[in-house]
């Protein structure tokens, strides 16, 4: 099989490629709202037609939500690799519809200072990620008749509604979704024009409790002064979740379970082109305020945190009451990394809160426990190197692996379900407005993520 036909097949259909994606782009596929889940079936049957017209086994797949479509090619032959390939259909809202320049569901080409981007909801996140591996499986399958290796495709629409039904279904399919390594496309590039390959995920722990003082709000000037405030003790409770002098958080134990990042890593990160200060600029800050012995990548990457997300109680209309209030609620979530277990950080968490009630006062806690672990790529297989060295042949210049800050829940699944490592490979930029007004992709971005997927497909069989 040929690779260089098969890139400058992928050269020459760039034009088609993108009327495909600019067709599925005009699908109002949102899956939070339920006035929009025939546009999801429709995504999904689109998907389900495009594939079969490439020889590809592709169904759609009911679940009590949105469908999924999964999709098989290739001989079961076991010298030859079975990965499978994850993406989504289904896209944010698009509120506020204002702040867009133009419809979010008509997409056009645009010309930016940057170069020409594909404009509208998806583009980016996740139909258009999406898309360059389907691209690159139909240039392979032009040129050679067949696909390289055993290919499983497996699309959700349900991601940007949490997945509801995501778990069920892996648990029922397991065997049938079971292959030898995971690929995700659902992420980006460290920063423009680094390719780059994703080796950890952050893992997540939410909690939320409400601190009761008086049995109602009372009047500030009859217990002002002996009255305990909820408000000024869950402020007390907060401020020492952290040590002002290290950034750290001083929750006891918060760090057990957490691991120093390997030289050669870090060095890869140290060059992997990131720009601290406008990274920090971009959001109006001027300096980093995490823990003070570490870079802001590894802040964002390899270091756990705890983050207050809400904060309230007592009177928030317009001018004052003068009240003490009966109750103050607070939400936090932490960032987990390396080994950390959620449900034994909970436990700390809570601990950290009790003994430090003072007298008359008293925490209730959220029973909806959500907890996820950090999810760490195994990156010795020698399926991540040859990616690694397709993804660089490509771009001209080295691939990284790189850590994300946030989480991609499917990466866990894969292992915890199906015991399968995933690599996650995306070409999306920091600045595709993703979730927000104005989402693009970069047309380079497009094009040569096709050609890259390519390479790693003719990497992955030749290794």
């Amino acid at each position: 099989m040929s690779l260089n036909d098969v890139l400058d097949r992928i050269d020459s259909d760039l034009d088609a490629a993108t009327n495909r994606l600019m067709d599925l782009l005009r699908i109002q596929s949102i899956s939070t709202d339920p006035a929009y889940k025939e546009d999801c079936d429709k995504a999904a049957d689109w998907l389900v037609a495009d594939l079969r017209s490439i020889g590809i086994d592709a169904h759609k797949r009911p679940t009590p939500g949105h469908p999924m479509v999964v999709g098989h090619v290739g001989p079961k032959d076991d010298a030859l690799p079975h990965v499978l390939f994850y993406g989504h259909y289904d896209v944010q809202p698009v509120d506020p519809l204002n702040l867009w320049n133009t419809p979010p569901f008509e997409p056009k080409l645009e010309d930016t200072e940057r170069g020409t981007v594909i404009r509208g909801r998806g583009a980016s996140d996740d139909k258009g990620q999406l898309m360059t591996f389907v691209e690159a499986c139909r240039a392979w399958q032009a040129v050679n008749g067949s696909l390289p290796c055993r290919i499983t495709f497996f699309f959700e629409g349900e991601e940007e509604s949490g997945s509801p039904s995501l778990v069920p279904f892996m648990e029922e399919h397991a065997a049938e979704l079971k292959a030898d390594l995971a690929l995700i496309c659902d992420t980006s590039m460290v920063s423009r024009g680094v390719p780059s390959i994703s080796s950890q995920l952050r893992g997540m722990l939410k909690d939320e409790f409400t601190l009761i003082g008086p049995r109602i709000d009372l009047h500030s000037g009859h217990y002002g002064g002996p009255g305990l405030n909820p408000l000024r003790e869950v402020s007390r409770i907060v401020a020492s979740f952290y040590d002002e002098d290290t950034g750290k958080v001083a929750v006891e134990g918060f760090y057990e379970g957490v691991h120093e990042v390997p030289e050669d890593q870090l060095r890869q990160w140290e060059g992997c082109g990131f720009d601290e200060k406008d990274y920090l600029s971009n959001a109006g800050y001027t300096q980093a305020h995490g823990e003070k012995d570490r870079t802001v990548l590894e802040q964002q990457w390899a270091r756990p945190t705890l983050e207050v997300n809400g904060l309230w109680g007592g009177y928030n209309g317009a001018g004052s009451k003068t009240v003490i209030p009966s109750e103050a609620h607070c939400k936090i979530t932490c960032r987990l990394v390396g080994d950390m277990d959620p449900d034994a950080l909970r436990l700390k968490i809570r601990k950290h809160v009790e003994e430090r009630l003072k007298p008359d006062c008293k925490v209730v806690w959220d029973n909806d426990l959500e907890g996820s672990r950090a999810s760490v790529m195994n990156i010795a297989r020698p399926e991540f190197e040859a990616a690694r060295g397709a993804l660089s042949d490509e771009w001209n210049r080295e691939a990284v692996f790189c850590g994300m800050g946030g989480s991609i829940p499917i990466a866990g699944f894969f292992k915890s379900i199906l015991d399968m490592d995933a690599m996650l490979i995306g070409f999306a930029n920091e600045d595709d407005a993703i979730h927000s007004p104005n989402e693009k992709y970069d047309l380079e971005s497009f094009h040569k993520g096709i050609r890259s997927w390519a390479r790693v497909l003719d990497a992955l069989t030749t290794k």
